[in-house]
């Protein structure tokens, strides 16, 4: 990629010499990986360091030492496994919820070997805001990565189903959306931000968090992932 640059620029003032055009300056998203296997940790760190725009800014083998490496590495990303065999809490449910209250905005992404539709659910409502198997694609771990540091929201295509599947199941009957309600669901869905949505609408933001406040109250969910999912189920997308 850096290599696309050499060899290039745009003439100096007077012809003497010239001025490299310089790509902008961007942050790498800082991760911490949370894994009981030291192994798969390592292999993590070398598969993700090979992007640019990603950095490991630690590592953590139990629930106590991933409340160490967030509040030391202050990552927008932690890579969450939900089966932790050392430590007084070896519960990723819990380490995630405490995470998510201790570090607003933080991003956890669950990355594990199971794909239960309870752990799924259950994740996502203790704040995840993706889950992805450790079977991935790497492309698709990568791309996941970049949607989480967003805000945005992210699940495998199995995680995915699973999700729909428990949200399908004996939901009562809901309110009708408004228009302009499934307007902001559409934008929901393609992960946009309150913000986002209001620019490409129209409208305020703070009218865009009262949209999202009432489709979430209609469809009985308690965030915007869950909205999605249960919307898609009731064939509202």
């Amino acid at each position: 990629m850096s290599g696309s640059l050499q060899g290039g620029g745009i003439p100096g003032p007077g012809g003497g010499g010239t001025v490299r055009a310089e790509r902008p300056v961007t942050r790498p998203i800082r991760i911490v990986l949370v894994d009981d296997h030291s192994i798969m940790r390592q292999g993590l760190r070398a598969v993700l360091e090979r992007e640019d725009d990603l950095r490991v800014v630690g590592e953590a083998g139990s629930a106590p030492e991933a409340f160490a490496a967030v509040a030391a590495g202050r990552p927008q990303v932690v890579l969450l496994d939900l089966k932790l065999a050392s430590g007084p809490q070896t519960d990723g449910l819990d380490v995630c919820r405490r995470l998510c209250a201790d570090h607003p905005g933080i991003g956890v992404l669950v990355l594990t070997t199971f794909a239960e539709d309870r752990l799924v659910v259950e994740s996502v409502q203790a704040g995840a805001r993706g889950y992805v198997v450790k079977d991935v694609d790497t492309t698709e771990l990568v791309r996941a990565i970049r949607a989480v540091s967003r805000g945005e929201s992210a699940f495998d295509a199995r995680s995915a189903s699973a999700m729909v599947r428990s949200l399908s199941g004996g939901m009562p009957d809901r309110e009708r959306l408004t228009d302009r309600e499934l307007d902001v669901l559409r934008l929901l869905a393609r992960g946009l931000s309150n913000r986002a949505i209001g620019a490409e609408l129209f409208i305020s933001e703070t009218t865009v968090k009262f949209h999202v406040g009432n489709l979430m109250r209609k469809l009985m969910v308690s965030r915007r992932a869950e909205a999605v999912y249960a919307a898609t189920k009731l064939g509202l997308l």
